[in-house]
């Protein structure tokens, strides 16, 4: 290292440990406030809480006229919407967690009630690849579903039951549920 490097290190750092700011462009009429009139109700992207229980009430709705085939595949796009929200959810209140409690838990909310959600369509999936005679489809759905509710949980407990009527376990579980809500 010649001597010229060693003089511009101490400056590089101190260059590269002061934060990036973006330039923000403000009009001198509207200042930066996030707009409290935005109704929670505008939102009708399929990518939302609301988007992912019209797929799920779908599915529902197949299951009852027997269309087996969309009860699949509505419920699985519902899986997959719930669980993308999830996971955003906790990316943010990762990022706000120590910065805004307030922002934080509301996301951390958010992720588990998504969660929750992705874990009941998960469940209703495995029903329908049940009643199709499709174990193998239905059994790796109903382990998911118990990793992620905890088989002492209503939804965890229903799944492992009929993991025991599908004979893929030997031991039947009478667990307590110590969480009826969840």
């Amino acid at each position: 290292m010649n001597l010229k490097t060693i003089y511009l290190l101490p400056i590089i750092f101190c260059g590269l440990s002061l934060p990036v700011q973006s330039q923000v462009v403000q009009s001198p009429n509207k200042p930066n406030q996030p707009s409290p009139t935005r109704s929670k109700s505008e939102n009708t992207s399929l990518l939302s809480i609301t988007g992912g229980d019209r797929l799920m009430k779908e599915g529902q709705e197949a299951v009852s006229s027997k269309n087996y085939t969309l009860a699949v595949k509505k419920l699985q796009e519902a899986r997959q919407i719930y669980n993308q929200l999830s996971t955003f959810y906790q990316e943010l209140n990762a990022s706000f967690s120590g910065i805004d409690f307030t922002v934080s838990d509301s996301q951390r909310k958010k992720a588990l009630e998504t969660a929750q959600k992705r874990d009941e369509a998960t469940y209703q999936l495995a029903l329908v690849h049940r009643s199709l005679n499709q174990p193998d489809l239905a059994i790796p759905l109903l382990i998911q579903v118990i990793k992620s509710q905890n088989p002492a949980w209503e939804l965890g407990k229903k799944a492992y039951q009929q993991l025991w009527e599908l004979g893929f376990v030997d031991t039947a579980y009478p667990g307590k549920t110590e969480n009826p809500g969840k």
